[in-house]
């Protein structure tokens, strides 16, 4: 009989090697999907994973779209590990993400067309206020109702994601568009244009501040109190508990923090990349981001390898449909496969298998 016992330590190098696994077996799983599609598996392969860093045709465009892609991707799932580590289970990032960048745009277009080096750092904190006052929803009702955050925060999503389709048919429609939907050109705004710091190489300021995220969480995580409150209250709740740690100010941080972590990366894709609220601004970053996290274990340096490895898939998968004409929602599922294929081997982290009978 084979059943599962439960490791009372698991190892770190299983830890390590089971997304690197997961990895492989999702290439090897989306390419029988892509020759299922009648697709060279192969080649589709080496398009995603190859072509954007090393083809001299594709590689001067995609580099720098590496960053640009990464940077959203690690400043979520940054936010979202904080939490994820201490049980508290943030799903509602993309509604966040889509927030910071209404509320970073909104002032941008308040002052339009003034002129004024405080605009842009006014775009960041407005920004950072959207996606922290959209997660505190969450917060308010899981701390004083005891509701689920996982449910309500998936849920005001789709009430964000109107209040978009609002804004950009009204209340931030440019007036000089034609009546078609949609904000002014951030690009075409100098002060509110979040701009690459090093020309053609990507990184702009959400960029450096994804970084910044990275070494903030580490930091916090493996040198100061929060870091160990967070730890302690996901390992072993009760226990934090009765050593005075304050289950609702942690709930408000990390869902605190989060939320002004993706209200950020909306400001930075709206004000940069993107350069306009439209009714399809949001991207799936917010959701990407989730995937994101686990693929790097929580750990700030695993997101931001993990953050590296998801950006070359969409650029990547970006390249496939254009050269073999694979359908967008197979790209998708090929990013969907990590998460499936990570929590499948996972299993292997957390367990070990017995063959014969249970002790």
């Amino acid at each position: 009989m084979i059943h599962f016992e439960k490791r009372l330590n698991p190892s770190r190098i299983t830890t390590v090697v089971t997304p690197i696994i997961a990895v492989i077996l999702t290439m090897i799983a989306g390419g029988i999907m892509f020759a299922a599609l009648g697709k060279p598996p192969l080649e589709a392969i080496r398009i995603i994973f190859w072509d954007p860093l090393f083809d001299p045709n594709f590689a001067s465009y995609s580099r720098p779209q590496l960053l640009v892609k990464a940077g959203p991707l690690i400043l979520i799932a940054i936010g979202l590990s904080i939490g994820f580590k201490a049980g508290i289970w943030n799903i509602g990032a993309e509604g966040q993400y889509i927030l910071g960048a209404v509320f970073g745009a909104a002032v941008a277009l308040a002052a339009y067309p003034a002129d004024s080096v405080l605009l842009f750092p006014a775009m960041v904190v407005a920004g950072a206020f959207g996606g922290w006052l959209w997660a505190m929803i969450p917060a308010i009702l899981r701390t004083k109702f005891n509701t689920n955050e996982i449910l309500v925060s998936l849920m005001l999503v789709y009430v964000a994601e109107s209040i978009l389709a609002s804004v950009a048919q009204g209340l931030l429609k440019n007036p000089e568009g034609y009546g078609f939907p949609g904000s002014r050109n951030l690009q075409q705004y100098p002060s509110a244009f979040n701009a690459e710091v090093i020309a053609n190489s990507g990184m702009h300021w959400g960029v450096i501040s994804a970084f910044i995220a990275v070494i903030f969480a580490y930091v916090m995580m493996t040198r100061h109190i929060r870091g160990f409150e967070v730890r302690l209250m996901g390992e072993a709740p009760k226990a934090a508990r009765f050593s005075g740690v304050s289950t609702t100010r942690l709930v408000v941080f990390c869902l605190g923090i989060s939320g002004a972590l993706a209200g950020l990366a909306g400001m930075f894709e709206v004000s940069g990349p993107s350069g306009q609220i439209t009714i399809d601004f949001n991207s799936g970053y917010g959701f990407t981001a989730i995937i994101v996290a686990f693929l790097g274990r929580l750990h700030p340096i695993g997101i931001l390898l993990a953050g590296l490895l998801m950006a070359l898939t969409y650029i990547g998968g970006e390249l496939a449909q254009l050269m073999l004409g694979l359908p967008g929602a197979s790209i998708q599922l090929f990013q969907g496969m990590l998460l499936l294929f990570l929590l499948a081997t996972d299993i292997f982290t957390n367990y070990r298998i017995r063959i014969g009978g249970s002790n």
